[in-house]
């Protein structure tokens, strides 16, 4: 133990998740003023740094894709419960929410997340590879996912509206869970080794790799001596840097993992500051909506609003992910929360439903049904090849901000 860490985990870390429960105590159902809603912004803000940092040591800790599912899992859980508790207390006018938040969550997990993450690892890497069979296959389980739940009550007419019968929703919620539930067996079980970032490959998936790269990728110190003898002095600077890069990350990748104990701890902590994050982000929206309402723009822009800031544990990790030149750990955390969100948020409300009165609005409308198939069909192109560059990820902002745009201006 030194003075900037108790138990192997910084004191930042240890003091930032109780405070910002204090904070979350001390504004839950209060009218913020000037000072106790910039007091809650910065809560949130380091509740999100907070929850990164105790997601990574759990993951270092259990090891990929574990560390990625606990965190989607987790934010998941948590919203599941804020959108059934609203929908509980909001009446009718709630009536869209679990489809707004949702859609929502797909559009910012494939779009947003992966786009930033594909963007920010290009940059810094140039091309980055990803394993084709494991990003296929999730992007396979959330077209069906998003297809039944959230497609189909639109053309159904068994009921009035964008709506399912009561037999259709269980169905959809059974069929949700069981695709999500075998989606998690083959990620950690079956097909583990799929879900692996490409450096922690075994020798038979690099030669797997290698073959498949048609053997056009040399080794960095390779392709710098090549340069250096051919008088190319930026092109061996710019290898150079990557060696180095790689170095740097291959050090931390093979860092001692945290003892039994700090995961715990980790583990707990991360639950606390998700806690926070959501109902800092509950507290705040009574001040996004009245800016909303203010501005003329459609109240489907809270849910949005409120989606961006529930999912920036994952958006942080993803990013953070990518600079280290682990991208398909990005993928597991866009597409894992995107199936999460779906997989659990249609059962719990097909069970909440029993009890919550006024209509459930699950259908999509013709706008965001075309947003989701240019989602899949970029998507798809993005996903084929197993190596990203910046243009796929310039391509995904591109979508997502025209979803932003349309949310506001319908």
């Amino acid at each position: 133990m030194t003075n900037s860490t108790v138990q192997g985990l910084p004191r930042w870390s240890l003091a930032v998740p109780p405070l910002a429960l204090v904070v979350l105590v001390l504004s839950w159902g209060r009218d913020l003023g000037a000072i106790l809603l910039v007091l809650v912004c910065a809560g949130l803000g380091a509740a999100v740094i907070a929850a990164v940092h105790h997601a990574e040591v759990v993951a270092h800790r259990v090891g990929e894709p574990f560390g990625t599912l606990i965190l989607a899992l987790a934010v998941t859980v948590i919203e599941v419960a804020l959108i059934v508790t609203l929908m509980a207390s909001g009446g009718d006018k709630a009536a869209s929410l679990a489809r707004d938040t949702v859609f929502a969550a797909v559009m910012i997990t494939c779009n947003g997340i992966l786009g930033l993450s594909l963007v920010v690892g290009s940059l810094r890497h140039r091309t980055q590879q990803f394993r084709v069979h494991a990003s296929g296959s999730a992007l396979a389980v959330m077209t069906a996912l998003v297809t039944l739940s959230l497609v189909l009550p639109t053309f159904t007419t068994s009921t009035p509206g964008a709506t399912f019968s009561g037999a259709q929703l269980a169905f959809a919620g059974v069929v949700s869970l069981v695709m999500y539930g075998v989606f998690v067996f083959v990620q950690t079980i079956r097909h583990r080794d799929y879900f692996l970032p490409v450096e922690h490959a075994t020798d038979g998936d690099a030669g797997r790799v290698a073959q498949r790269d048609g053997g056009r990728r040399e080794e960095p110190r390779a392709g710098a001596a090549v340069a250096a003898r051919d008088g190319e002095s930026e092109a061996s600077a710019e290898l150079a840097v990557e060696v180095v890069d790689q170095e740097e990350d291959d050090e931390e990748a093979h860092a001692a993992a945290p003892s039994g104990k700090v995961a715990l701890i980790s583990l707990a902590l991360l639950f606390a500051c998700l806690v926070a994050v959501v109902g800092l982000a509950k507290t705040v929206s009574p001040k996004l909506e009245a800016a909303v309402e203010s501005a003329g723009a459609p109240l489907a822009v809270v849910g949005v609003v409120i989606a961006l800031l529930v999912l920036l544990p994952e958006t942080v990790a993803a990013v953070r992910a990518a600079l280290r030149n682990r991208l398909q750990t990005s993928l597991n955390l866009a597409l894992g929360s995107a199936l999460a969100s779906i997989g659990l948020t249609i059962p719990a409300i097909a069970v909440a439903s029993i009890w919550l009165s006024g209509p459930l609005v699950l259908g999509l409308g013709g706008k965001e049904m075309v947003l989701f198939a240019l989602t899949v069909v970029v998507s798809q192109l993005t996903l084929a090849t197993g190596r990203a560059t910046l243009l796929q990820g310039a391509v995904h902002l591109m979508v997502f901000s025209a979803f932003l745009f349309l949310a506001v201006s319908p």
